[in-house]
């Protein structure tokens, strides 16, 4: 908190804030909650991002320290989902419902991946599930790209993704068309 009390001011008059990302925040759910409780005392604007599959970790009173949740959705098929991320894709749009039902503001973050999470239907179930979602604010397309494979290589790992290019720019535009049409603002 030292650190971020040195930065606190200027923080403020730019308008940023502090987010806890990982891994996975909710790991270290009560380290993260202090340290949102602590900003907020300081009058700084929080955010979490998380996968959200221990969403369920979260009490009510915990959700109100934090003032933006960056949520990823890979996947609107539960077989992709596993296949990316080894979980199951429940626990997340649980957390996902509960915050739209508290009227805490999310941000989707939806990672196209060619040949992975690409798929028409599997788009058309996430966008259709997102505009269910009455708190959210927008829903952002990162379009999958090739930086993580040095990390891979490092720890002499194979990198299974090594073959995949980045998304078209016709593919990410179809991907944002399908958000679109639900009427849910797309970046």
């Amino acid at each position: 908190m030292q650190e971020i009390k040195k930065y606190a001011q200027v923080l403020k008059i730019s308008k940023g804030g502090i987010t806890i990302s990982g891994g996975e925040p909710m790991v270290q759910k009560a380290f993260a909650i202090e340290i949102f409780k602590r900003c907020k005392q300081l009058g700084l604007h929080t955010c979490i991002d998380t996968a959200g599959r221990l969403g369920d970790r979260m009490t009510d009173e915990d959700l109100s320290y934090i003032d933006l949740h960056l949520l990823d959705i890979k996947s609107g098929d539960p077989v992709i989902y596993e296949q990316v991320t080894r979980q199951p894709l429940q626990p997340t749009l649980d957390y996902a419902r509960r915050l739209s039902d508290l009227g805490r503001p999310m941000w989707v973050r939806y990672v196209l991946v060619p040949g992975l999470t690409d798929g028409f239907d599997n788009v058309e179930k996430v966008a259709e599930f997102c505009a269910g979602l009455k708190s959210l604010e927008r829903v952002e397309i990162l379009r999958f790209h090739q930086m993580g494979k040095d990390k891979w290589e490092q720890l002499g790992l194979e990198y299974p993704l090594k073959d995949v290019e980045p998304p078209s720019p016709e593919l990410t535009e179809r991907v944002r068309g399908q958000f679109r049409s639900r009427g849910v603002t797309v970046y």
